[in-house]
């Protein structure tokens, strides 16, 4: 039966991997039920006549222009339910607070860890924090989680407290987590009922055929260049490389963008088999992950899921992975590639290893495995009928 739903997202100052998932998720179902939309963007409050501190800071915790625009969409759209992805800074509690007192259910996507962290990684100093899990969020709000900023995360913090204390979550009819994983966290803290939140892993637009493809020798690295996505054991883990396998080593290419960008450059000097291709995309993308031996994904933090192995299935590559998070539920070890402990260059570096003496042959099977895991796991047919069952419990 066809639905009406509104979904309500609130871009990123940065857009990122979320922007597409949300975007894939509305043409997924707009196939099968009438799709409206309501969207905010975090640069309205960067633009000439936005509101000032003191207006954000209010706006933050309840803002009300949000929330007429958001009445005025359910309205004009006559949705019967709202599909809710990140409403924070501009939409803010007020759409929740709205949705319960119009009584149209909403299910709450989380593409990462928020509202239960200010950050919404849980990831603090260089490493996993999960205190924010449990209303401890002193470590996030003390290392300025939120926007590098101590203040805005300690004014985030209190928002989200406040938002969970209030009942307006009580709109949230379904809560859609896109792994087990992060389900498994969010129920093992008594966050949300076990009964109202349900796993429902990101859907692929597959290519139609698969690609023809090579072995130029090389393994890839393909995200933004931040510490939670774990360049530096990357980078540790090639240095090892290098003093191990000699003229023999590798080579590794990074392709992204980020602050940890002049790292790269430094250990480029010193180690020759590490090579920096900058943010790609398009055909020069395609093509660095027709030609690469591997994928590697060595993230530190609770990886939500892991779409860059989707990536490297789609061109029936084996991948790399730390054992983090949703990672340990995209690559099976030993299947589709090889994980190994996150955070240790040393166990990486070792898995390099045993895929270059893994015969070509081996290496071929394990990227078909991964590209027949993807058709058969996130193609569209599958994923609408999983979000069928999740919408038939509203």
């Amino acid at each position: 039966m066809s639905v009406a739903m509104l979904q309500v997202f609130n871009r990123y100052l940065f857009p990122g991997g979320e922007e597409k998932s949300v975007d894939r998720i509305y043409n997924h179902l707009s196939s099968a039920h009438e799709m409206s939309r309501c969207f905010f963007e975090s640069a309205e409050w960067r633009r000439e006549g936005a509101p000032g501190p003191a207006g954000q800071m209010k706006r933050l915790f309840y803002n009300t222009d949000a929330r007429v625009r958001f009445e005025s969409a359910l309205d004009m759209s006559g949705a019967q339910a709202a599909l809710f992805h990140n409403i924070y800074p501009v939409g803010s509690p007020a759409l929740y607070h709205a949705a319960k007192k119009r009584g149209v259910p909403v299910i709450q996507y989380l593409h990462n860890f928020r509202p239960f962290s200010v950050g919404g990684t849980l990831f603090v100093n260089g490493r996993v924090c999960p205190d924010g899990l449990y209303g401890q969020d002193r470590a996030e709000v003390l290392a300025g989680a939120w926007q590098g900023s101590v203040v805005k995360s300690l004014l985030l913090a209190l928002m989200l407290k406040l938002l969970r204390r209030s009942g307006w979550l009580q709109s949230v009819k379904a809560w859609i987590a896109i792994s087990d994983f992060m389900r498994d966290r969010i129920v093992q803290a008594g966050l949300v009922e076990p009964e109202k939140i349900h796993t429902l892993r990101h859907s692929w637009d597959a290519l139609s055929t698969a690609p023809r493809t090579e072995d130029a020798g090389y393994y890839l690295f393909l995200g933004r260049l931040v510490p939670e996505k774990g360049l530096s054991v990357l980078l540790d883990a090639w240095d090892r490389l290098r003093d191990q396998l000699g003229d023999k080593t590798p080579m590794l290419h990074i392709a992204g963008e980020g602050p940890q960008e002049p790292l790269v450059h430094q250990r480029m000097r010193t180690n020759h088999y590490i090579g920096f291709l900058g943010q790609i995309g398009g055909e020069t993308k395609s093509e660095a992950l027709r030609r690469c031996r591997a994928l590697i994904a060595p993230s530190v933090w609770w990886e939500p899921l892991g779409l860059v192995a989707y990536e490297a299935y789609d061109y029936a590559k084996p991948v790399l992975a730390a054992r983090s998070g949703g990672l340990a539920e995209t690559v099976q070890h030993m299947q589709t590639g090889l994980l190994h402990e996150p955070g240790d260059a040393e166990s990486l570096a070792r898995d390099v290893v045993t895929m270059e003496a893994t015969p070509h042959p081996v290496r071929v099977e394990s990227g078909t495995r991964g590209r027949q895991w993807l058709l058969s796991e996130t193609n569209v047919t599958t994923w609408r009928a999983r979000f069928e069952e999740i919408l038939a419990t509203l």
